[in-house]
């Protein structure tokens, strides 16, 4: 089995030479993306070091499962990449029907989203992508373990901790709800 070293290391060659939509080398994105999924487990690790490898260079499902990664990594690749022809809502969709590849949607989305990176982006291109990532939480978050989106979040992009909180329904714990009726 390849570990998550070796994911890496196949990330960067890969991605080689890329810039993100800010000028930054991508291979920063993905290890972001990456590091958010660290407290899931080395398999969402290594899905989210690959969730644009497919995507956006030369490699292909079948030469990633040739060099080893593990199938279920290469499935949680394959349910993140952009289909031709599918709008960005319909992907979104068909990503919350597999739990790991929506995790790794929501690494994405956080670290898209953060702030920091926002601010590089001109006006108009900022608003449309930020109206764009919140449709797509509002879609992904539900079909998300709550705990999982904030451990994510909170590695990842944790001015989004406010929204989480939005999102969260509201209960009380059994020893808040007062004495029992009869």
């Amino acid at each position: 089995m390849t570990s998550v070293r070796e994911v890496d290391l196949l990330a960067e060659s890969a991605h080689a030479g890329q810039a993100d939509k800010i000028g930054r080398p991508y291979i920063e994105h993905v290890r972001a993306v990456a590091a958010g999924l660290a407290p899931l487990g080395d398999e969402l690790v290594m899905a989210g070091l690959l969730h644009d490898v497919v995507e956006d260079t030369h490699w292909t499902a079948e030469k990633l499962l040739a060099a080893g990664v593990p199938d279920r990594v290469v499935e949680i690749v394959e349910a993140v990449t952009n289909q031709p022809g599918m709008a960005y809502e319909e992907k979104i969709r068909r990503i919350t029907a597999d739990p790991a590849a929506t995790l790794v949607k929501i690494s994405d989305n956080a670290h898209n989203s953060h702030p920091d990176r926002a601010a590089q982006l001109p006006p108009d291109k900022r608003e449309r992508l930020a109206a764009r990532y919140r449709a797509a939480r509002a879609a992904l978050w539900p079909a998300a373990r709550p705990a999982d989106i904030e451990s994510i979040v909170r590695i990842v992009n944790p001015s989004l901790l406010a929204e989480l909180d939005e999102h969260r329904p509201a209960t009380l714990a059994p020893s808040d709800a007062g004495p029992a009726s009869k």
